[in-house]
């Protein structure tokens, strides 16, 4: 018996004669075939090939190229890692430009010469192996629980750490920083950090909800207890039971609820409303706000006993413009996805859109960089993003008080230039070196000697 081994190539030929040949001439590879859009599709299910080679003339439109257009574009939505090489004899040109725009990895006239054919898919293989070995080597440099963290900062490390050490502690965790730098991204980390995993992540943004609703969303309410309440509902603290519940914007929380919310962290059990049971509840509680809340005690707007409750672990949220290379880091994260949605997979970040980002202060933080970066994968007429696209003001860059120590001069400006090269190269440590004038080996020396590996 012996075991069959996966496809590593789809071959879609209506001539069977061709077919046949093509499977000759590539012998080196596992191969499978289709001869339709439906059957190439259902291959493409079954087999999940890394390359696919595929003719443009298809049944019913042989002698066209509407209906392998239209396969190319099932294909790349369903697998957008796959490597499709088009090969047609039908206006090879226009057909060549509108392929590859597509996300076609290259394109072949008929006839082709077998060894430029099998070189082309050799090529194709080999690209998607190491785009397959670069995300398992990224997706080990970071705990899955934080997988949707992207960044280079050492602070932001600091934080993903201690998100790491209280995750099993059952600490309630206070998340403190700017509207759009992830604190919801970093609660849902903690929870999948957590033994809470496996039960539900329940979110509510407490500025979002009506005051005379919310106390019914948190606390639900038994049949009866108002008009309209026709049968017996549980809030959101009873839903995430066992797991754990973010209160988010929790500055926002009248004083009354803040009363009862103490009750609850004291005693950890509720009472619906229209209800005179007490019903235990465990859930870890995860608040996000972007206030000062300090200043709220001061002024009478926040309970102090809550804030104590509440700031078990406090975590402070640096805002985008405090992140040495995040920016550039999450702008080539950002245009990879968006690229992939536009069916642009070509598209990049010239160098000038680069400079932009880095250069801008980005107020509203990563929800800011994101929606720029989303037009600008729209808008953007090339297969690059430029600072024109991106349409960010220009503004000098404000001046940092001057530093004596030069040692600690030197050290914070080699941290800013590695971080930063790393992050325009989006972590290529070949080409950050490059970046910087200096060999591999060194720029491995000097990140070791920073603490950056």
């Amino acid at each position: 018996m012996s075991s069959e081994k996966a496809a590593q190539l789809l071959i879609v030929e209506d001539d069977l004669a061709l077919q046949k040949q093509i499977k000759w001439s590539l012998d080196q590879f596992e191969s499978v075939a289709a001869d339709d859009r439906e059957s190439a599709l259902n291959q493409l299910r079954r087999h999940n090939p890394p390359v696919v080679t595929m003719d443009l003339g298809l049944p019913p439109d042989a002698d066209g190229s509407a209906e392998g257009f239209a396969l190319l574009e099932q294909m790349l939505a369903a697998a957008p890692d796959t490597k499709v090489i088009v090969l047609t004899g039908q206006n090879a040109q226009d057909n060549a430009l509108r392929a590859v725009a597509m996300g076609a990895y290259d394109f072949l006239a008929k006839p082709f010469e077998p060894e430029i054919l099998a070189l082309t898919v050799q090529r194709a293989l080999r690209l998607h192996e190491l785009q397959t070995e670069n995300r398992r080597l990224q997706a080990m440099r970071q705990p899955d629980a934080l997988a949707g963290l992207i960044t280079r900062d050492p602070e932001m490390l600091r934080i993903c750490r201690t998100i790491e050490k209280v995750a099993n502690s059952g600490a309630t965790v206070l998340l403190l920083g700017e509207s759009g730098t992830g604190k919801e991204v970093l609660a849902r980390g903690l929870h999948q950090a957590s033994n809470r995993k496996s039960a539900r992540f329940v979110a509510i943004n407490c500025a979002a909800i009506p005051e005379n609703l919310l106390e019914s969303e948190l606390f639900g309410y038994e049949k009866g207890a108002f008009t309209g309440a026709a049968k017996t509902t549980l809030g959101k603290i009873e839903t995430a039971h066992g797991g754990t519940l973010m209160l988010d914007e929790i500055g926002d929380l009248p004083m009354a609820l803040q009363a009862k919310l103490l009750r609850f962290l004291q005693e950890r059990v509720i009472e619906r409303l229209g209800g005179r049971q007490e019903i235990p509840v465990d859930v870890r509680i995860v608040c996000a706000t972007h206030q000062d809340l300090r200043r709220l005690i001061s002024e009478g707007k926040f309970r102090e006993d809550l804030y104590y409750r509440l700031a078990e672990i406090v975590v402070n949220i640096p805002p985008l413009r405090g992140r040495i290379g995040d920016s550039a880091l999450l702008a080539h994260a950002f245009t990879r996805r968006f690229a992939q949605e536009q069916n642009r997979r070509s598209l990049s970040l010239a160098p000038d859109a680069l400079r932009a980002i880095e250069a801008h202060g980005w107020p509203g933080n990563i929800r800011e960089l994101e929606n720029c970066l989303k037009r600008s994968a729209i808008m953007a007429d090339g297969s690059q993003i430029t600072a024109d696209d991106l349409g960010l003001p220009t503004s000098a860059a404000a001046s940092e008080e001057a530093v004596l120590d030069l040692r600690t001069v030197r050290d914070e400006a080699e941290k800013k230039a590695v971080i930063a090269a790393l992050a325009r190269s989006n972590g290529n440590v070949l080409k950050a070196a490059e970046m910087l004038g200096v060999s591999r080996p060194t720029l491995y020396d000097v990140m070791h000697r920073l603490g950056l590996k």
